[in-house]
């Protein structure tokens, strides 16, 4: 097997990522977070509950109590 190029090899665990990769990471994030948390704020929720969109299942279960909030009918 070559060096580097395996499952448990230097590449796979972040050993080509750059800046570039970081900046477009923070990007991303930014793209998502914001309208997320403006959509809270506008229900009357805390906009930090916006970092639950990257939690896998959470997001489906926060997704829910939002489309099926009690308190708003």
């Amino acid at each position: 097997m070559m060096q580097g190029y395996g499952w448990y090899g230097e590449t796979m665990w972040m050993g080509d990522w750059g800046l570039t990769h970081g900046v477009m990471m923070v990007a991303l994030l930014a793209l998502i977070l914001y309208p997320v948390g403006l959509i809270l704020r506008r229900l009357g929720y805390s906009p930090l509950w916006a970092a639950l969109a990257f939690v896998p299942v959470v997001n489906l279960v926060g997704l829910w109590i939002v489309a099926l909030d009690v308190r708003r009918s």
